[in-house]
């Protein structure tokens, strides 16, 4: 496995020393002072790969290219993003960079309620709250359609919370869901969050699927010669909300990408957190079953909470997925293939001096250094009990 870090560029109040003390070969990152839309020029490419170099690392994987809400919702003009989005892969081949992550979830990139949940052992993660969420959509948003979408005792349920809510954690809830989480590409004030939404009032899940198939079949043929291979990421959660369609949150919807466009380029990352929040999922198996195809891995773990919709970020060796069983598939799928796959330890708990520190949610220093720790930890026993 190919030890990586998810770095955000030179305003990363970790740096890549840091990086480096963690274990970390490699660095995940992407140019996110760019606009989301633009072509990614050479230069702007091997400047920072120059940057990570010098620090003794190298840059593995582009995560991400944004994909444009337009191209989502088939706009006038969402061809020609396509084609920009295609050129910046080119111009990351051409310096090296051949495994790219991406994600096509309308609107928001990922999102919680909580970016604070203090654990009983004085921790803190994320978390997301089902219910927080029917607050901010029928109440605060007050999303015109979106009582249909909850039961009355859901409904009830959520007045009850907002009543008891002061005007402070509205406001922290409201920021949390639309101001944007480390690598989401958009911010939104309610109003603008509200115009977005409904740009996709007739966009179902198949419209939505149609538009990702018709973007996978322009962009592949154009860097297919590269040698890119592309990795979509999981919904996260993988579940609808505030009435905007997924297409990537199940084992057959990813059956369902790999058949749009077949070749080795049209990938997948294997996010254990995303897909793990879905009981549905059996995420070991989707591992195995799309062996061939994912080209990028984000370990974390997740726990289910008792009304079977809210989660909370767990350690990477607690949670509803067997990690151990995971890393098992993972070093099998490598003797296959005959390559490493890069793998991040993704978010991670606050915890000793991550308390007394600025990091972007999600991703604290030492929360992720024990993740880290952990996983390679178990790949070397692994690999010790297979002979390797």
């Amino acid at each position: 496995m190919k030890h990586t870090w998810r770095w955000f560029g030179p305003d990363d109040p970790i740096s890549l020393s840091d990086v480096r003390q963690a274990g970390s070969t490699g660095v995940v990152t992407a140019l996110h002072h760019l606009p989301n839309g633009c072509v990614w020029p050479l230069s702007e490419i091997m400047e920072r790969k120059a940057i990570i170099e010098a620090a003794g690392l190298e840059w593995t994987v582009a995560e991400s290219i944004p994909i444009h809400e337009d191209i989502k919702t088939h706009a006038h003009g969402w061809e020609t993003l396509a084609d920009a989005w295609a050129e910046s892969a080119i111009n990351l081949a051409e310096a090296g960079i051949k495994t790219i992550c991406y994600n096509f979830m309308p609107v928001l990139d990922w999102t919680r309620t909580s970016l604070r949940h203090e654990l009983p052992d004085g921790a803190l993660c994320l978390r997301y709250d089902a219910l927080s969420v029917v607050v901010f959509d029928l109440l605060i948003l007050q999303r015109p359609g979106a009582a249909s979408d909850y039961d009355e005792k859901t409904q009830e349920s959520a007045r009850a919370r907002l009543s008891e809510m002061n005007a402070d954690q509205v406001e922290e809830l409201t920021n949390t869901i639309i101001a944007g989480l480390p690598g989401a590409e958009e911010s939104y004030s309610l109003d603008s969050f509200s115009e977005r939404l409904a740009a996709y009032k007739d966009i179902t899940a198949e419209v939505l699927r149609e538009n990702l198939a018709s973007f996978l079949s322009r962009v592949i043929p154009k860097i297919a010669h590269t040698g890119v291979r592309l990795a979509i990421h999981p919904d996260d959660p993988p579940y609808s909300l505030f009435g905007l369609p997924r297409v990537v949150s199940t084992a057959q919807d990813l059956r369902d990408i790999a058949t749009m466009v077949d070749s080795p380029v049209n990938g997948f990352t294997l996010c254990s957190g995303s897909l793990g929040v879905r009981a549905d999922n059996d995420v070991p198996a989707i591992l195995q079953e799309q062996a061939d195809r994912v080209h990028f891995l984000h370990l974390r773990n997740t726990t289910l909470e008792a009304d079977g919709a809210s989660f909370h970020e767990d350690a990477h060796l607690e949670g509803d997925t067997d990690m151990v069983r995971l890393v098992d598939i993972i070093l099998d799928i490598e003797a296959k293939r005959g390559e490493q796959l890069p793998f991040r330890p993704d978010h991670g708990h606050a915890m000793l001096s991550d308390l007394r520190s600025d990091f972007k949610p999600g991703y604290p220093a030492i929360g992720r250094l024990r993740g880290m720790a952990e996983i390679r930890g178990v790949e070397r026993a692994l690999r010790f009990k297979r002979g390797d």
